[in-house]
Order: C-alpha cells, then sequence, then structure tokens
C-alpha cells in the first residue's frame, strides 16, 4: 500500500509528523503509520509502548485545540497506528500554522482557505454571514416567486423564512447575492471559433441576482445550442446539447461554487461541447466517487441551494451528476466530470449517436461502460481480445481522442473522453 492523501508513513517519531495531524483533523482525518519506511518497507519501532507515549505528548503538547485520535499496535510488526478523526473546533493549529494535505504531503493552508476553516469551526457559511450592503432590492427574486409560489409579493417575513434576512442582524451575504445589484463575482461566457483565439460572442453576467444570472445563461445556451426544425406540419426544438443537462450543470455550479475567491464561474462554448468550470473544489468530507454517484449530498451554500430548488431550477440535492449523464443515455460520447483541489470542471459534449468506429474499436469502446477507468487487463477481459490487439486498439482509440490514458506504467488505466 502507497502513501495517499489519508494515509502517511513514518519511520521514526519525529516533529514533522504534527503538521499531517493538523492536516487530518482540519480536512477528513486520516491515518499516520510509524515504523514504515516511504516505500512501504515494514521496520517497526523499538519499544511501541514508550513511543505511543512520545507521540501522544507531543501531540497534547504541539496541537491546539485538543484534537481526538486513537494509537494502536500490531503486534506482529510493530508497527504503531495513529488514526486522527476530522475534529469540529477548526482550525487546528501546529506553530500557528495551519495544514492541510496535498495529495502525499502536507501543506500550510492559504488565508482564504484559514477563513473557511475558522467559518466552519463556528458551524458558519460564508452566505450566513452579514451583507456588507443593507439597501438590496430583489425585483427579480421577488418576480420569481410570483411565478412559481404563487407569492403576492416579497414581504421581509417570507425573506426570514427564506433564510435570507434577520431582524437582529439584517440581510446576509445569500440576500446579497440574490438581490438585483451586488458587487461580486458572477458568470463568464465565452463562444470560440475554431480555436481559443477567436471569440465569436462573450458575455459576463456579475452584479446581478444569481436567478437573472442563471437565466441569462440559459439564453445564451439556447442562442448556440437549440434550433427549430420543421417536419411536415410540425416545428421541433432540437437540442444539440440536453438542456435539462445543461441547467443542471450551471445550477449546481452557482449552488456549490465557493464566493470567497473573487474568480467567475467560466463557460466556455465550442462547437463540440460546453465546459464550466466552477470555483471551489468538493465540500470536505465529500469524495469524488460519492460527487459522481450522488451518494450522499453536502450544500455549501444551504440557502441559495433550497431557493434554488423551490423555483424548480434543481430536482432533488445530490442528483444533479446523475441527471446530467441520464440526459446523455442515447449519446455514444458522455459528459466528463473533472475534479481539482479548487474547482471542477463539467464538459457537456454534443449528443452523438454514432462513433465512426471499426467493429473492434466499437467493442473496446463499449468494455467502458461510462467514466469506469480500466487497464488494458480488464479491457481484454471484457472484449475476449488479446492483450496485444487490445493495446493496440486503445491507441487507436487513444489518438482519435474517444480515450485518454491516466497513470503509467502497471499502474496505466483508460478512460473514454
Amino acid at each position: 500500500m502507497r502513501e495517499s492523501r489519508y494515509v502517511e508513513y513514518k519511520e521514526d517519531i519525529s516533529n514533522s509528523f504534527l503538521k499531517t495531524v493538523s492536516a487530518f483533523a482540519n480536512y477528513q482525518g486520516g491515518t499516520i503509520k510509524f515504523g514504515i519506511r516511504d516505500n512501504g518497507e515494514v521496520v517497526g519501532m523499538r519499544n511501541p509502548e514508550q513511543a505511543c507515549l512520545d507521540i501522544e505528548n507531543k501531540i497534547n503538547d504541539s496541537i491546539d485545540p485538543k484534537v481526538d485520535f486513537l494509537l494502536q499496535v500490531n503486534e506482529d510488526t510493530n508497527v504503531i497506528i495513529l488514526t486522527v478523526k476530522e475534529g469540529l473546533d477548526k482550525p487546528y493549529f501546529y506553530k500557528s500554522k495551519a495544514y492541510k494535505r496535498n495529495d502525499t504531503s502536507t501543506v500550510h493552508v492559504e488565508s482564504y482557505e484559514l477563513r473557511r476553516l475558522i467559518l466552519e469551526g463556528q458551524n458558519k457559511t460564508y452566505e450566513s454571514l452579514p451583507a456588507d450592503n443593507q439597501d438590496l432590492k430583489f425585483t427579480y427574486l421577488e418576480r420569481s416567486l410570483m411565478t412559481h409560489m404563487g407569492i403576492q409579493s416579497l414581504t421581509d417575513d417570507i425573506l426570514v423564512t427564506l433564510g435570507l434576512y434577520k431582524k437582529d442582524v439584517g440581510f446576509n451575504r445569500a440576500a446579497e447575492l440574490l438581490s438585483d445589484e451586488n458587487s461580486l463575482v458572477g458568470i463568464d461566457v465565452a463562444r470560440f471559433g475554431e480555436s481559443i483565439n477567436i471569440i465569436l460572442d462573450r458575455e459576463t453576467f456579475a452584479g446581478i441576482s444569481l436567478l437573472k444570472q442563471y437565466d441569462d445563461a440559459m439564453t445564451m445556451y439556447r442562442k448556440y445550442y437549440q434550433y427549430e426544425e420543421i417536419k411536415g406540419a410540425l416545428r421541433e426544438t432540437v437540442q444539440k446539447i440536453p438542456e435539462e443537462a445543461f441547467r443542471e450543470a450551471i445550477a449546481n455550479a452557482l449552488i456549490h461554487r465557493v464566493w470567497d475567491i473573487n474568480a467567475h464561474i467560466r463557460i466556455a462554448m465550442y462547437d463540440g461541447s460546453i465546459e464550466i468550470l466552477s470555483p471551489g473544489g468538493l465540500p470536505g468530507g465529500m469524495t469524488k466517487k460519492e460527487y459522481l454517484e450522488g451518494q450522499i449530498s453536502i450544500l455549501r451554500n444551504p440557502v441559495i441551494g433550497n431557493i434554488f430548488f423551490k423555483l424548480h431550477h434543481i430536482e432533488r440535492f445530490g442528483t444533479g451528476v446523475k441527471r446530467i449523464n441520464n440526459a446523455y443515455s442515447n449519446s455514444t460520447i458522455k459528459p466528463v466530470f473533472d475534479v481539482f483541489e479548487n474547482s471542477i470542471q463539467v464538459v457537456l459534449p454534443v449528443i452523438q449517436k454514432e462513433l465512426p468506429l471499426s467493429n473492434d474499436e466499437r467493442r473496446i469502446y463499449d468494455s467502458f461502460m461510462g467514466n469506469r477507468e480500466l487497464s488494458s487487463s480488464e479491457v481484454a477481459t471484457h472484449t475476449g481480445f488479446g492483450k496485444t490487439k487490445v493495446v493496440k486498439l486503445l491507441k487507436s482509440l487513444v489518438d482519435q481522442g474517444y480515450v485518454k490514458i491516466e497513470g503509467e506504467g502497471r499502474g496505466t488505466k483508460y478512460t473514454i473522453t
């Protein structure tokens, strides 16, 4: 087993492990194993009982506030297993700095991440903080609520019920984001030609209600990816990219993005696809697998999310990725979801019924079943082809842009693009 974001090896005890204790306590927890070299070789610890006392004393003396942890000893190998739980009283400091895991290394958090940890430790969200501007108007929000919820007017009581206003505090930042005018970031949309050097259209929707940003983005989508086709006496709307997929993607980008980064949501429109890049990685406690499979829903901005839900811009929390994939059930090219540390990108391709592939290439392609990663050996098992033939066909699919390679050597995996 190798080191990972959640597992670190230490050959012996030095103060460097305390940075990782801080990181695990701040983000999702993890395990430190003492008596194992970086390459995974088990060497064990001399006098593990005394070593456990040393580890416990170092943590209690050096990490503030107190961390919830467990020490165990593998009696067969003399490896000490330190399990650190994610804490509630964030941030956790070592020598006045808070740390996080960056793949297999430990680094101190930047100032904006520290602010998030402080809010999290106080059980607060960015959107719940008091708005900088308390002179807010909600014409667009009121109109939307009148249309979808049947209210007569937007009263103070409704603002309180929606979580936008408290009598002793005033408007919060969620209210500011939904107000008609504000000074906050928004959505930057660009329509490209044959290359990124050719910009055919450009719009920035910022400083206005999130609801209007959403509607304006939908208008741009319909301008380039929908057209009407006359079939006999009927006029049908043709969607090059499913509207439901774009609607879910842009709504989720607005609901789940972080707002303490001064960066727009970016929408890049091409002939063959739309790329939506949203600031902020996954919420703490959620894995990429859980995000892709919709196993749990962690709302970064619950007030905004609840309003989008009431206005039927989203169907149910946590179903966005599934609904996007379902919209492509009849397409041979599927959406791609890329999760980075500080952003999430969704690529929505133009629907394509058939790929120009040979019969053998088609069998290889069909073995992937969506976004699943496979090794060449696994592809050979699925298709019944020999390993040499599989590698040759995979190379052809990679060259054509239908499959991409991840990793190298024995860890090489393939996935459809």
